[in-house]
């Protein structure tokens, strides 16, 4: 699956999903409390995830960059089902990725189609040789989208002597393989 950017590089198109960058706005509709939602909103849209990252922004305004967060939409619907993002700028080659998908939308596989999407982005960055990312043990179902997404574990510490958080990364040459 390749991924098709925009001119700007603010959207990525997958089969069935469109990574498009967070704007200033978005992240003003998420944390509003006035009780408007945007109508291209998934009903369960913004997830706990989501608002936290929206809150970040201000202190963190390169993730509104194309290479930082993305909004996850359904291409069918048009709805905002999740988020997903890059932690930019790069640490000596090195980005870390997160995601969510709002429960409604859970089990189709949007997490891993984005995961692969971004990641494959990511890892074409000048700069860029490794993604990795964090994951908390209780939560089987997103350690199974980076296995999907190609990410191997990278800590050497057993499931069952883990601190509750295991390192799962991909590089480049991964990719390649």
């Amino acid at each position: 699956m390749q991924s098709t950017p925009s001119q700007d590089l603010t959207e990525l198109t997958t089969e069935r999903l469109v990574l498009r960058s967070w704007t200033t706005a978005d992240a003003d509709a998420v944390l509003a409390d006035d009780g408007r939602r945007p109508a291209d909103w998934a009903e369960d849209f913004p997830a706990e995830g989501d608002r936290v990252i929206a809150g970040l922004f201000h202190d963190h305004p390169v993730w509104l960059d194309a290479y930082g967060h993305r909004l996850i939409i359904e291409r069918d619907s048009g709805l905002v089902v999740g988020s997903i993002g890059l932690f930019w700028p790069p640490a000596e080659g090195v980005l870390e990725i997160g995601y969510g998908v709002v429960a409604s939308r859970r089990g189709r596989g949007y997490a891993t189609e984005a995961a692969r999407e971004l990641t494959a982005f990511a890892l074409a960055a000048e700069g860029v040789h490794s993604v990795v990312a964090g994951v908390e043990l209780t939560n089987p179902a997103s350690v199974r989208v980076l296995e999907k997404a190609g990410f191997e574990r990278r800590d050497t510490t057993p499931a069952d002597e883990a601190e509750g958080v295991a390192r799962f990364g991909i590089t480049r040459s991964d990719r390649l393989e």
